[in-house]
């Protein structure tokens, strides 16, 4: 066997360059590649395995193998050595092959005289794309530095796989990467479907060079890079702006790893085995997402995935493919991202036809916003980011929670008949948008919209709401880098109340906490945060914070009628406790000469079960209760809404929960007290018409769902539903889901 020095690894990477530059289909080139590795390794085989599909590998190449198993040997991720490698992504080296655990024997390939194997994972920042073998008679391992030299060619072949040079000839689709139609199954994050071209919030950096002829002249634009990559860390580290101490710890920790002489010299070995700087920077960055996924401890994780990202700006460093690559976005796009927060969302304005995401969650800053902008939302789309690129055709469903991208024309077509579908319904809808939401019988129900951006204003005429039963008033809090000033609030707020033009809005005080982390505010190390310092727990603990939000709503009123809630209202002495904060703040800013509001509305919302047991003086002393059916769902059922496992295992319409609701508006009824339902079961029709029909008569819910809600309700007869609910449920079953159903089919 041939020991690899530094110089005949470059002048095989050469070699392999060349081969990328010959004229040709991909066929040829796999072929020549396996012949010219062989010859520079001095091994009997080298064979090229590709991904027909994320589950299968295909050997697309072969030198010494038979050559009528081209195309036709196939096996599954895991099955035999080379499916092994494909799986764990790390190489496996063995003198005697057949004796390894999980060898599978392939008598068409003819490999039975070959007794030792080296497979190493063609893959590029963690994308599989196949597998590299040599073979040889001998039974002897192959040395770490033809080990080493292997990965190196992989990852020039991953690079070349990349760019489509295997594609073309009679077996172009494989190797095709990001030609094929993928399917991805996510959750939803936010309801709706939208056709668009993908539009990356971070851009995947090609590396078009992977083989360098000069690697002192690669040696020097890695080390101009990484100069150049801590001059900016020390800006950023010495800018006013940072207030944040947990941005300046990433920012420290980046300072660190960029000063790695480990790092650094790993990269430039791999510069002197052929490799160009943004090759070499790909491999280490490689390596670093492997110690990631083996590593135990979850310090060291965190630590690898900063070294992750630091890869990815320094790649961007020297490819010059910052966040602005001069790509002009499509027409209709739909964003992709790893995530993104609510400042950079509201960034694109409402240009987006909707948004994918690796992470996310039904509760994030990313789901809040879109369904402000009412686009769809589809979370946990593993992988897309490595899949999509820019232009890629793409389709969101919102409702299902899928995603397909460079979809086949027949699933594009139902879709798009989908959509026409929809549209039509919207046509119908706009017509009832004058009328109101009464019932066959004579029975009406208040309408009302969720708002929580200027943007949300314009729809609340269009979408005939009656009014705002809830505004966010969050975001102007998540997506500043400081806590925003008195004077920015009023105005927001005067504006909000001027584009309601004397319509109600019920204006949520500030709901952080859990997953809602504002940047200048430290994020608290909770096991359960949903449960934990968040909404009116943080406002009673930071009174300074929350006396200055209501100053700006009173004075944005200028003595107009104002309706305040308070969220997430565990006992009814934190409800009084921000009440008398709220009557403190009025009667000082009357002190202060300034016109306070001739009608002060102040209520509470229901989000946690306790409140269904609270004393009846609390249910006298709120103007109005709102139902938070999001959180109040959640606690109810302890399923947490943000675990895709369990989150819809319990039906809104369960007997129980309806149950508890009744007794909600039977206080409430005794009281005077006026109730309301918020969240997303307010907009879904079904849910909508059978809280209607057990006497909660006004829904606050999304602009898109007052059409189709109204047009139910307007068939209905609340009363008739009653009776057939109640019926369903002495009738002992355990949700009126389907007597509900039934009822409306024969409408």
């Amino acid at each position: 066997m041939v020991e690899l020095s530094e110089s005949d690894s470059r002048t095989l990477l050469r070699r392999l360059r060349d081969t990328l530059a010959t004229e040709g289909d991909g066929q040829d080139r796999l072929n020549h590649i396996t012949q010219i590795i062989a010859d520079s390794m001095g091994t009997e085989v080298c064979s090229i395995y590709l991904f027909r599909d994320p589950e299968t590998l295909e050997l697309c190449a072969t030198e010494g193998l038979k050559a009528e198993a081209v195309h036709h040997t196939r096996m599954r991720l895991g099955e035999g050595l080379v499916g092994r490698v494909a799986r764990s992504g790390r190489p496996i080296n063995s003198a005697d092959a057949p004796s390894e655990p999980g060898f599978r024997y392939m008598p068409e390939t003819g490999e039975e005289i070959y007794s030792s194997f080296v497979g190493v994972p063609i893959q590029r920042v963690g994308e599989k794309l196949g597998v590299l073998v040599v073979q040889s008679k001998d039974e002897r391992s192959f040395s770490d530095d033809e080990l080493y030299g292997l990965e190196v060619v992989a990852m020039v072949l991953a690079e070349m796989t990349e760019l489509g040079a295997f594609t073309g000839g009679e077996n172009s689709e494989i190797g095709a990467t990001h030609r094929f139609p993928v399917m991805f199954r996510g959750a939803t994050g936010q309801e709706g479907a939208a056709e668009g071209r993908v539009w990356l919030h971070e851009p995947r950096v090609v590396v078009t060079n992977p083989v360098a002829e000069d690697p002192e002249a690669e040696a020097a634009r890695l080390e101009e890079a990484i100069t150049e990559l801590r001059g900016k860390i020390d800006e950023m580290l010495a800018s006013p702006t940072l207030i944040d101490k947990d941005q300046r710890q990433v920012l420290e920790t980046f300072k660190m790893l960029a000063a790695s002489k480990g790092w650094k010299r790993r990269m430039l070995e791999d510069i002197a085995a052929g490799l160009s700087a943004e090759a070499a920077v790909e491999k280490e960055q490689n390596a670093a997402r492997d110690r990631m996924r083996k590593a135990p401890d979850p310090y060291l994780r965190e630590r690898l995935n900063d070294l992750d990202d630091l890869s990815n700006r320094l790649l961007r460093q020297l490819t010059g493919q910052g966040s602005d690559t001069g790509a002009e976005m499509p027409e209709n796009p739909v964003l992709v991202a790893r995530n993104i927060g609510p400042a950079e969302l509201l960034d694109y304005d409402r240009k987006l036809k909707g948004v994918v995401l690796e992470e996310g969650s039904v509760g994030s800053h990313a789901a809040i916003v879109t369904r402000a902008l009412s686009i769809p939302l589809v979370i946990h789309a593993g992988r897309i980011t490595a899949e999509a690129l820019n232009g890629d055709p793409i389709l969101v469903d919102g409702d299902q929670g899928v995603v397909h991208l460079r979809p086949e024309e027949s699933v594009a077509h139902a879709f798009r008949d989908k959509i026409a579908m929809q549209a039509e319904a919207q046509k119908r809808y706009a017509s009832l948008r004058d009328q109101p939401a009464v019932d066959r019988s004579g029975q009406i129900v208040s309408l009302m919209m969720n708002a929580g951006l200027m943007a949300d204003l314009p729809s609340l005429k269009g979408s005939g709401a009656d009014g705002v039963g809830l505004f966010r008033t969050e975001l102007q809090f998540l997506t500043r880098t400081k806590v925003p000033r008195r004077d920015e609030l009023v105005q927001l707020y005067k504006r909000v109340m001027d584009a309601a033009d004397g319509r109600r809005v019920n204006f949520r005080t500030l709901d952080i906490g859990s997953d809602k982390v504002v940047p200048y505010m430290k994020p608290q190390d909770e096991p359960n945060p949903a449960m934990g310092w968040r909404a009116l727990r943080v406002g009673l603990d930071k009174p300074g914070i929350l006396r200055m939000q209501l100053q700006a709503l009173l004075r944005a009123a200028d003595g107009r009628p104002t309706s305040i809630m308070f969220p997430f209202i565990a006992l009814p002495e934190e409800f009084y406790a921000a009440r008398d904060t709220l009557l403190r703040v009025r009667d000082r800013e009357a002190q202060l000469g300034r016109t306070v509001p001739e009608e002060l509305r102040i209520g509470a919302m229901l989000e946690t079960p306790s409140l269904g047991f609270a004393p009846d003086s609390f249910y006298r002393d709120c103007d109005f209760i709102s139902i938070g059916g999001n959180d109040l769902k959640q606690f109810f059922f302890a399923a947490d809404r943000e675990n895709e496992r369990v989150r819809r295992r319990y039906d809104t319409l369960d007997g129980s929960f309806l149950n508890f609701l009744e007794r909600i508006i039977a206080r409430c009824a005794v009281s005077n007290t006026s109730l309301s339902f918020c969240g997303e079961d307010a907009g879904r029709p079904i849910e909508a018409l059978t809280f209607a029909a057990l006497g909660i008569r006004t829904l606050s819910m999304r602009p898109a769902s007052i059409g189709p809600v109204k047009h139910l309700i307007r068939r209905a007869d609340l009363g008739e539903l009653r009776q057939v609910i109640q019926q369903a449920r002495n009738a002992g079953q355990s949700t009126v889901r389907p007597a509900v159903t039934s009822y409306l089919a024969h409408l």
